[in-house]
């Protein structure tokens, strides 16, 4: 039977670990500077090889930033 002192504890896959990485500056650093990069690629134009390398390299860094959150395990 169910009582009012049995402890009771929901796991989400997302822990404190995670925000707290998120919400660190360095995080939160090299993602907005990816983003920029990304967004200042695509206002100036894809006029040559070395736009189009740019942005590739602008996107791998925010895709390494993103999975660098995603691969924190909670412990």
């Amino acid at each position: 039977m169910l009582t009012d002192d049995a402890p009771v504890s929901v796991q989400t896959g997302l822990g404190r670990s995670w925000t707290k990485k998120v919400l660190s500056v360095e995080w939160l650093g090299q993602t907005l500077a990816s983003l920029c990069w990304i967004c200042s690629v695509l206002v100036y134009g894809l006029n040559s090889t070395g736009d189009w390398l740019q942005l590739g390299a602008a996107s791998a860094w925010f895709l390494a930033s993103v999975g660098a959150v995603m691969s924190i395990e909670d412990k």
